[in-house]
């Protein structure tokens, strides 16, 4: 019986399959990067000899800009001591912000912020109008103090 690993070695080895092998070399790469750089790039691709780099969040795009030629010296690196990752090279380096990915920053704040307080007001105050619709609103106003309390 053929073990899954040999399988799938089998299944990327085909030509069908080859951006298979892209993604993987794609991931090696981020990996190589610092902790700071992998949490900023979305993910990476390239396409007629240019390294495109999408990021998370675009406060990082003018930090990677500046730090080009650390991209683009990784990438040889990578693609010479890998073998296969051979047919990683660029010349050129295209940084932006990805719209399709999703910050996450946006994520965290709205799944953790529920705020919890206790009602500071108080239901005994009098209602001086003499308008019915303004005594009933203020009645309700009494009702929803009374239960958030």
């Amino acid at each position: 019986m053929k073990k899954a690993s040999m399988i799938l070695s089998h299944l990327t080895n085909q030509p069908q399959f080859r951006f298979l092998k892209q993604q993987e070399c794609y991931k090696k790469y981020i990996s190589l990067l610092g902790a700071k750089y992998q949490k900023a790039i979305a993910f990476v691709y390239i396409k007629n000899d240019t390294l495109f780099i999408a990021l998370t969040h675009p406060g990082f795009k003018m930090e990677l800009n500046y730090n080009r030629d650390l991209l683009k010296t990784l990438l040889i690196q990578l693609s010479t001591l890998d073998k296969s990752c051979e047919m990683m090279q660029a010349s050129k380096v295209a940084i932006f912000h990805s719209k399709h990915y999703p910050m996450q920053d946006q994520k965290e704040t709205e799944s953790t912020t529920v705020p919890y307080y206790n009602e500071l007001a108080s239901t005994s105050f009098e209602i001086l109008s003499e308008d019915k619709e303004l005594q009933e609103k203020f009645e309700k106003i009494k009702v929803h103090i009374q239960c958030n309390q």
